[in-house]
């Protein structure tokens, strides 16, 4: 088997190539290095710098690494500018999920594992989030992940392509240092770049019903993560070479929920810090509470979360310091 991993020079795709190459597989990385950084791609490992909107690039590619799987992580990936540019993540996440699975279909590949997101579910109304809770996205960037969910598994259906979507819930830490994640975009990264500039966390509103008032969040480990998309990907490879061209959704989470003050506590003392979180008013949008049931992927593919969050905090950190070295 050889993988093609879109988006394999980003902070989440970068760990995925490592967890595969671990368990032995074949990598090739395709990446426009838009967010990506070429340095994350191991010795040994091709890149293949494109777009997955090129269906050159992609023919190309596929035939000549003799591709067969792909896993793509390739996208937009930030809510609030896809509030600002709505038609530019249509065409980037659901525009480039087209263009692959028209290229994956010519090929003749057989399976597909795409990168969905709990954004898909919006706000949901209930203690444990499963795969069948109804899915009602609040922004431009949750609505491609699930059309192309929609996209993903009506191809499989046309083309005999056996398909995985992952919803991912809240990442963090880093496998290794060099790996960590250093765009300001989650509340890891926000929180660090606070710190550095001597100010506290902030916390966006601690009036929600919720036990101490703040936000509840599942997170989860990148290494877990990328050890999930492995198992996945196994799964789908098996299915094809049996003739068996199934779907699979699946959340991926702990199925712990920690606060967003928790998780300060937290950053303060797996950093060495001691600065008060600062309070400030809600995020519009922000649901009370969203944690994963991890129950369905435990049954279908034997994964299960390992790291806890302070080991997520303490390996970010190293990650942050290393980079603001370097």
């Amino acid at each position: 088997m050889t993988f093609l991993i879109t988006g394999g020079a980003g902070y989440i795709g970068s760990h995925v190539v490592r967890a595969m190459r671990l368990a032995g597989e074949e990598v090739v990385v395709l990446d426009d290095l838009s967010t990506g950084d070429a340095a994350r791609v191991p010795e040994g490992v091709p890149l293949v710098v494109g777009s997955v909107l090129d269906r050159l690039v992609l023919d190309r590619t596929i035939a000549e690494h003799r591709i067969t799987g792909v896993v793509h992580l390739a996208g937009k990936k930030q809510v609030g500018e896809s509030v600002e540019k709505p038609m530019y993540y249509y065409h980037e996440n659901v525009g480039g999920l087209t263009v692959l699975l028209e290229a994956v279909a010519a090929a003749g590949v057989r399976n597909v594992l795409f990168s969905s997101s709990a954004s898909v579910y919006g706000m949901p109304d209930v203690d444990l989030v499963t795969e069948d809770t109804p899915c009602a996205p609040l922004s431009p960037y949750g609505e491609t992940k699930l059309a192309g969910e929609w996209l993903i598994r009506a191809a499989g259906r046309t083309h005999g392509i056996a398909t995985a979507c992952l919803r991912y819930f809240n990442v963090a830490g880093a496998a290794t240092p060099e790996l960590a994640d250093t765009g300001v975009f989650n509340l890891v990264p926000m929180v660090f770049e606070r710190f550095d500039a001597g100010e506290g966390a902030k916390i966006f509103g601690d009036d929600y019903p919720t036990p101490d008032g703040t936000c509840v969040r599942d997170y989860i480990h990148v290494e877990d993560l990328a050890e999930a998309h492995v198992a996945a990907a196994r799964k789908l490879a098996e299915w094809a070479a049996a003739g068996e061209y199934k779907d699979l959704t699946v959340n991926i989470g702990r199925g712990e929920g920690v606060s967003v003050r928790e998780m300060t506590e937290l950053l303060n003392a797996g950093t060495g810090h001691d600065v008060p979180p600062v309070v400030v008013p809600r995020r519009p949008g922000d649901p009370a509470k969203v944690v994963a049931s991890a129950e369905r992927i435990a049954a279908e593919l034997g994964w299960k979360a390992r790291h806890d969050v302070r080991e997520m905090v303490v390996s970010a950190w190293a990650g942050w310091q290393a980079h603001r070295k370097a």
